[in-house]
């Protein structure tokens, strides 16, 4: 007993340790869900996959050929370029077609989702050597939009290895296949009798009204510096970070000002290239993604960059019609918050981005993914909730050029999931809360390479760019292969837990690009997920009991048929200016309108063109407020449909307030009040909103 007691004595101090460390941990320790809990919350969703429709024909290949340089790195080289997009390419009122980059064919294909009506017409892809194709290049994403005004669907791709492509609807198309669009370059002078542009490596890009001059502007974010990348037959002119947090040697990004279109069966569009609009040390970032949104209120949509290996950027916009100016905020120091949590001086590895209202405030907040992997590499993902009382007191924050964000993704139960890339919040069941979806993954393989990556983290920043001092990375290794889709949902805490498992979501392949949108017109958004080096699938909503929801397709006064839809010129559109500081459009001086060409009767209809940007605000009879709007393409690589769709929540069954706010093709401001009923409804944007 003597030996026992002494024992006991001079443990003492470990078990009192040890003890104490247990009880502030059960102390701290945020509250989970129970099974039974799990079982009740899955209960509200129902998803139902579907493999999607692809075309033959094309050589398949599991890694890309890359720079000599680059060989013994080819499969981190061949990490990304799955992307989706859902929206209405065919003029059928609904969003159920897609638009997808698949590095297996390294092709960009249309095809409609899977299930009814899915006969339409045949899966195709866009034909990438209709405008002169450089030596060495992929396509990485496809953008949805009206580039050129006249109501119908382009798209816009962008690559490593050349500069983007717009593809133009052409007005008098009968049926969805390649010979329906025009391809331009995006770049003027970029080809002629070849490709003559410089090699860009773009990862991302984002369309809005950032001019405030009523047409789409578009930013383009290049990762690699500019050079041969995926040119097997070069060695050099190539580099790597130069530092895993603070690297600033990226390829250039630019924005382009819109200036003019024409439409018809041979459409045009025309974009000013802005290489000087970001500052330096923003503009060479790795960029992964972006996302554009008006967080102020001023309908001049900010701009987020997630960067790979240095800070994130959030770009305050102050531009004017004609004239881009964006200036970097950051989050102001406070004790115990870390540089790395702090929006703009962050240190982690921003892979995508999605604003959304998680806390209920009537202001936008903002998740980022990074990487979190447990004995991988352990950051966090930042679910940044905006701390400003109003609008008017966040641009106040934001002049003074500050960011009032503070991530709450621990407590909330969105910090760890894998390593991620894409994300989308929205609301599923219709509950009136936001989920957030995610996908995550990066090699899959047989050998895993995790302590490799570990190390590589650690090597010195002089040593990093040059590619040769990297381990090798080659097919069959794996890093976070078995990494799954996610599913967040708010449990009665307040905090959200992962559902995937429990929906049948968590398949083990990772996957990149999440797009959202109401497919069959039922008021439940359906999704689909680009998945790298792995077939694309689409999950069918079918939650058993949704709540009521808002659903809206709001579009600009229809455009001439034929003809120049506008032209501005470097000061802004040759119209007079308006009062309320936009512009009046008019055909450039000397320009005649083209005789107009009827169309074939059973031409593919236009089914308008979305009013990007444009802000809608819910207020229910319960006093909740809920946040929408006209999303021209935020994300790493999956973009959602244009339509606006909030949940209302099972409790609402009469009209609710809606609040408008948007730019005409003038660039005027306005703003409007309607009480809509729950449903779908499509309103004709122009100095007032006129339902169709």
């Amino acid at each position: 007993m003597a030996h026992t007691a002494g024992w006991l004595r001079r443990q003492l101090p470990g078990i009192v340790a040890v003890a104490l460390m247990a009880t502030l941990f059960q102390a701290a320790r945020l509250p989970a869900a129970s099974s039974a809990e799990l079982e009740s919350m899955a209960s509200r969703f129902g998803f139902t996959p579907y493999a999607v429709a692809m075309p033959g024909g094309f050589p398949q290949q599991t890694v890309r050929k890359v720079n000599k340089d680059y060989r013994h790195i080819d499969a981190w080289i061949s990490s990304v370029g799955a992307g989706i997009a859902m929206n209405d390419l065919d003029g059928d009122g609904l969003a159920n077609d897609l638009c997808i980059s698949d590095p297996r064919i390294d092709q960009v294909v249309v095809t409609p989702v899977p299930g009814a009506r899915a006969d339409r017409y045949a899966p195709f892809a866009v034909d990438l050597a209709a405008v002169p194709a450089a030596r060495a290049s992929a396509p990485m994403g496809c953008v949805p939009a009206d580039f050129n005004e006249d109501g119908r669907m382009d798209l816009l791709v962008y690559l490593w290895g050349r500069t983007p492509i717009l593809y133009l609807a052409r007005s008098g198309a009968t049926v969805l296949d390649p010979s329906a669009y025009q391809a331009v370059e995006l770049v003027p002078g970029a080809s002629g009798r070849g490709y003559a542009g410089p090699l860009w490596n773009t990862n991302t890009a984002a369309v809005d009204d950032f001019d405030g001059d009523g047409h789409l502007d578009i930013y383009v974010g290049n990762y690699f510096p500019h050079g041969p990348v995926l040119d097997d037959t070069k060695a050099g002119g190539v580099a790597m970070n130069r530092s895993m947090s603070h690297a600033f040697n990226g390829g250039e990004d630019y924005l382009f000002r819109w200036t003019g279109a024409t439409s018809g069966a041979q459409p045009t569009v025309t974009y000013e290239m802005v290489s000087d609009a970001l500052p330096r040390d923003v503009s060479k970032g790795w960029a992964l993604a972006s996302g554009a949104n008006d967080f102020d209120g001023d309908n001049l949509p900010e701009l987020y960059l997630a960067h790979d290996f240095g800070p994130d950027r959030l770009l305050y916009n102050q531009s004017t019609p004609g004239q881009f100016k964006f200036s970097a905020v950051k989050a102001p120091r406070e004790a115990f918050v870390p540089n790395s949590k702090r929006v703009g001086a962050d240190s982690f590895k921003g892979m995508g981005v999605d604003f959304g209202d998680i806390d209920g405030d009537g202001l936008y907040d903002m998740y980022v993914s990074n990487i979190t992997t447990t004995f991988g590499l352990e950051e966090s993902h930042f679910t940044f909730v905006n701390t400003a009382q109003n609008v008017d007191d966040l641009r106040a924050r934001f002049d003074d050029g500050k960011a009032p964000f503070e991530d709450r993704s621990a407590p909330l139960g969105l910090a760890w999931s894998g390593w991620g890339w894409d994300v989308k919040l929205a609301d599923f069941d219709n509950s009136g809360e936001l989920q957030v979806a995610q996908t995550t993954g990066f090699l899959k393989g047989e050998v895993n390479r995790w302590p490799q990556l570990q190390e590589l983290a650690m090597t010195n920043d002089g040593l990093l760019e040059h590619p040769s001092f990297w381990p090798r990375l080659e097919a069959g290794d794996d890093i976070g292969g078995a990494q799954r889709l996610h599913f967040f949902v708010k449990d009665r805490n307040g905090r959200y837990t992962n559902l995937a498992e429990q929906l049948g979501l968590a398949v083990p392949v990772p996957t990149r690009g999440i797009a959202t949108g109401d497919a069959d017109g039922d008021g439940r958004l359906d999704f689909a997920v680009a998945r790298q080096w792995d077939a694309p699938v689409f999950y069918r909503n079918q939650s058993p009991s949704p709540g009521a929801f808002l659903g809206l397709r709001l579009t600009h006064p229809a455009a001439p048929t034929t003809g120049t839809t506008g032209t501005t010129g470097a000061a802004g559109t040759t119209g007079t200016p308006s009062a309320a500081g936009g512009t009046d459009e008019a055909a450039p001086p000397g320009a005649t309108e083209p005789a107009t060409t009827p169309e074939p009767a059973d031409a593919l209809p236009a089914p308008g063109s979305p009013v990007v940007g444009a802000q809608v605000t819910v207020t229910t009879e319960d006093g909740r407020t809920l946040l929408g709007r006209v999303d021209g393409g935020s994300g790493h690589s999956g973009k959602r449909s244009h339509e606006v769709h909030i949940g209302l929540g099972r409790d609402v069954g009469g009209p609710v307030q809606v609040h408008l706010q948007w730019r005409d093709r003038a660039g005027q401001v306005h703003r409007q009040d309607l009480r809509l009923d729950p449903g779908w409804h499509a309103l004709e944007l122009g100095t007032q909103a006129l339902e169709r």
